[in-house]
């Protein structure tokens, strides 16, 4: 745990803890990410738009868009053109989450917001179809990208933002160990509608803990042979928690 002691400086002003490490912090690469339930691959339109349009028609009511500023789109091609001029670059930074029992491709996730000077990175446009909702890949995606970003690139603070009104992405956030830190008010607007910011975010010091939760929940004992959960990653986090 990081010493969060107060101190001062030479004129007697508070003044914030010492930070070690090397700055700027990595930017991330487009590179795999491989898991035991699944496989994040960096975003290619060719390979993936198809098998992605077929897992998002299986929301018949439109339901994973309402929250994004883009969607729903009616056909493979339709999506495929989105990709095309949205997910190919390096801020935004898109994967697609492909299931590793089936090998389909359920979902996206992106880092955005990096800001390798500050040690401050972003996980948004997080997409997943009815297949991948509430299940050990999804949780496992998203402990892939947060271990990269914190262990491999070692940064600082890594942030979740949602639309304050988006009781799923929140309840996400805070299943995953993010700490709520407030609601910026008018933020943006969307779909013809305002939109109030809710963030979230881990921090350095909240990792190694909330690390030990994960794998703990992750480890093959922890699954029976039907795939369900012996243990919920709240009991995990529970016991690792060292504040």
């Amino acid at each position: 745990m990081t010493d969060r002691a107060s101190r001062t400086n030479a004129l007697g002003q508070p003044i914030g803890w010492p930070v070690d490490g090397d700055f700027p912090r990595p930017r991330p690469h487009k590179t795999p990410m491989d898991g035991r339930f699944c496989r994040l691959e960096p975003a290619d339109p060719g390979r993936h738009a198809a098998d992605l349009h077929a897992a998002f028609s299986e929301d018949r009511d439109g339901r994973i868009w309402t929250y994004l500023p883009y969607g729903p789109f009616d056909t493979a091609a339709a999506l495929r053109a989105w990709m095309d001029a949205t997910c190919l670059g390096d801020d935004p930074l898109f994967y697609v989450v492909r299931d590793a029992a089936e090998g389909r491709c359920l979902g996206v996730a992106s880092y955005l917001r990096i800001t390798p000077d500050a040690g401050s990175i972003e996980v948004g446009h997080i997409n997943f179809a009815p297949a991948l909702q509430r299940t050990a890949a999804a949780t496992e995606a998203m402990y892939l990208m947060m271990a990269h970003a914190m262990e491999a690139l070692g940064y600082r603070r890594y942030e979740w933002k949602c639309d304050a009104l988006n009781a799923g992405s929140r309840a996400a956030a805070e299943r995953l160990g993010f700490t709520y830190e407030g609601t910026f008010r008018q933020a943006t607007h969307y779909k013809g509608r305002n939109r109030d910011t809710a963030w979230f975010a881990i921090t350095d010091d909240e990792w190694p803990p909330l690390q030990r939760a994960f794998r703990g929940w992750l480890a093959p004992e922890n699954f029976a042979a039907d795939g369900t959960q012996r243990q919920s990653l709240a009991v995990f986090r529970r016991q690792n928690d060292d504040t």
